[in-house]
């Protein structure tokens, strides 16, 4: 879908999120696509090819899902759901019984839940790895003892420690031993890394976060160009009923329009902070893929078109320090999720949950869109504030 061409060029990631999913160009045709409100469908006879009931399929979720595709550069159209974790969840039920998942050990924390459940369910196994370490996860798909892994889960960047996966290799891996990969693309967002291009066979998006970017909504997606994948993905929508409001997903295609800008901005941001903070006196780390301190910078700098909008970093005071940052700043919102318009921090560990390997005192910060010297001006007295 990404091939198609005007004056004889494809057009980009950025100019798709504005153009695709439009009505067309008829005389007097609206620019954005309506909001259909009906549960059903009149219908009669022989129901294949036509619409019958919203949770089997709706309109107003074709714009959305066919922009998707075309960011993901995918031949089938996406399938949105009422919730990343939704799109999540059907993604690994396309692991086999019996078998392992191989899974970042830093990974979104819902992921990681979902998958131990699944497992224990199915006398599965969850075999997690540093997912930075390619020969350690080839090898986790493959063991001398123990099942091989159906199905490989990447996050890159890693929530919250910003791993940097080689996607390629570990596609091409995954494929060896018939397992299933699937990458959730998250943070990097379909404008800075299209895994389905370097390998992967279904991509996954909280579109809560930098899709929709605007944090009013709760959605998710998943995009494949294999079919039977995308039948099986659909069908878990279909019978775990996990299916999007109709003003939700003309909330998200709206909010979807200006993803390359807040891209733009926000990891422009990132990068100055993180640059600046590399040298603040009250941090004692800081971790973004774009700082060349990075142990994946190249690979970051290699596979992706971009760094990204999120950088953590750890107080020079420890837990207590940190804690006092996300009291203490003003413009900065203390809370959890990311991806929207406005600057967000929250320290990780806070969560019992969260891997013992994070350390207790990392922030993690989603960088917005504001003015990156006020950004800098409120982080920097918070950091400030605390007694040395």
């Amino acid at each position: 879908m990404t091939d198609r061409p005007t004056q004889n060029r494809p057009l980009s990631p950025a100019t798709l999120a504005v153009a695709g999913g439009r009505p067309t160009r008829d005389q007097g045709a609206p620019v954005n696509p309506p909001v259909v409100l009906s549960s059903t469908y009149a219908s009669t006879g022989d129901p294949a090819g036509s619409l019958m009931y919203a949770r089997y399929d709706t309109e107003t979720w074709h714009p959305l899902e066919a922009t998707l595709a075309e960011l993901e550069g995918a031949s089938l159209s996406g399938l949105v759901f009422s919730s990343g974790m939704g799109a999540i969840d059907a993604a690994l039920r396309l692991a086999e019984p019996g078998t392992a998942i191989v899974a970042p050990r830093h990974a979104y924390l819902a992921s990681l839940t979902a998958a131990r459940e699944q497992a224990a369910r199915e006398q599965s196994v969850v075999r997690e790895v540093d997912i930075a370490d390619t020969e350690a996860v080839v090898a986790a798909l493959a063991p001398a003892e123990g099942p091989a892994g159906s199905l490989l889960w990447i996050e890159s960047p890693t929530n919250p420690l910003l791993e940097v996966a080689d996607i390629p290799a570990l596609a091409a891996a995954a494929h060896r031993v018939g397992a299933v990969c699937v990458v959730d693309n998250t943070f990097a967002t379909p404008l800075l890394q299209r895994p389905l291009a370097q390998g992967a066979d279904v991509v996954v998006h909280s579109v809560t976060k930098h899709l929709a970017g605007h944090s009013d909504l709760v959605m998710g997606a998943a995009v494949t160009s294999d079919g039977d994948l995308r039948a099986r993905l659909h069908a878990r929508r279909t019978v775990g009923g996990a299916i999007p409001g109709p003003f939700e997903t003309w909330l998200a295609l709206r909010g979807l329009r200006t993803l390359a800008l807040r891209v733009e901005r926000a990891q422009h941001n990132a990068l100055e902070l993180a640059r600046r903070l590399a040298d603040h006196p009250s941090v004692a780390e800081v971790v973004h893929p774009g700082l060349s301190s990075h142990p994946q910078h190249a690979r970051a700098a290699e596979l992706m078109d971009g760094f990204g909008s999120i950088l953590t970093l750890r107080p020079s005071g420890g837990v207590g320090h940190a804690d006092a940052v996300t009291r203490a700043v003003r413009l900065w919102l203390p809370a959890t999720s990311l991806g929207g318009v406005e600057s967000s921090m929250e320290r990780r560990r806070r969560l019992g949950a969260e891997a013992v390997s994070v350390p207790e005192d990392l922030l993690r910060l989603s960088v917005g869109i504001e003015d990156v010297e006020d950004l800098w001006a409120d982080l920097d007295h918070a950091l400030r504030a605390w007694p040395t």
